[in-house]
């Protein structure tokens, strides 16, 4: 199996001012000269990402933007397109977070039409998928999943599916302080990388990174990244701390990821 080094994406939803973001996209970029081995993305508020964009130029960091419309561009206020987004210096957008589901009503055709949008202009999407607590206690956790990556990924061929990053993020566990257990994520990653690999192939499923989200820290994150799976993290709250964020990291580079 390839080597998949650790990614650790930081997921700043819906905080930091210009300024403060500069602040902490500068700490992020400083660490990551030292952690030659890990893999950093930032995800800012769009009103940030100028700014973020210049801070990480010609350093490991990539830049992400934390939704986008399908369309190109039209009459739709509020929204941004992928044409916008490259211009703006992303590399990668979220697509499917659990709170755009839950919020803005945000449908598995709707993140589908995302993914093929991104990719078609380039973007790697990090596609988010989880299941609420009432339905893992119902035991359709697997089911449920399945649904959603199919719809995702409806289109997609092999070559495009290389560039999707997929995460796992169990909406029971985001921003509650409850984490699933590293036999918990590893069931629904593992079975993440084998429907890729039953769609399409052996080595894209090998290669595919697949993140853990839902209140990950420094504290937990050795133990979840131990994990065959485990590629690394989309982080939220701890995101918004140099040194948590940092933290993170330090703990993925623990784990040899020429995982067998």
């Amino acid at each position: 199996m390839p080597a998949r080094p650790p990614l650790v994406a930081g997921n700043w939803k819906m905080h930091l001012t210009v300024p403060e973001a500069r602040v902490l996209a500068g700490q992020v970029v400083e660490a990551a000269g030292r952690l030659a081995g890990v893999k950093f993305i930032l995800a800012p508020p769009f009103t940030a990402l100028a700014a973020v964009a210049e801070v990480v130029e010609g350093s490991p960091v990539g830049l992400a933007a934390q939704n986008m419309h399908w369309e190109d561009k039209g009459a739709f206020t509020g929204e941004v397109s992928g044409p916008m987004l490259t211009d703006a210096g992303c590399l990668y957008v979220l697509v499917g977070h659990s709170e755009r589901r839950q919020f803005f009503g945000e449908m598995d055709e709707t993140v589908g039409r995302k993914v093929r949008a991104a990719l078609r202009h380039g973007l790697s999407p990090i596609l988010c998928v989880g299941e609420s607590l009432s339905i893992r206690e119902d035991g359709r956790t697997l089911p449920f999943i399945e649904r959603q990556i199919e719809a995702a990924l409806d289109g997609v061929d092999a070559r495009a599916a290389g560039s999707v990053i997929l995460a796992y993020e169990p909406v029971w566990a985001i921003g509650t302080g409850l984490t699933a257990s590293p036999a918990q994520a590893e069931e629904v990653q593992a079975f993440l990388r084998g429907w890729l690999g039953q769609k399409y192939g052996n080595a894209v499923a090998a290669c595919a990174i697949i993140l853990y989200g839902g209140s990950v820290k420094p504290a937990n994150a050795f133990s979840l990244i131990k994990e065959k799976d485990i590629d690394g993290f989309l982080v939220g709250g701890a995101s918004l701390e140099a040194d948590s964020f940092i933290g993170i990291a330090r703990e993925s580079l623990r784990v040899d990821k020429e995982k067998q």
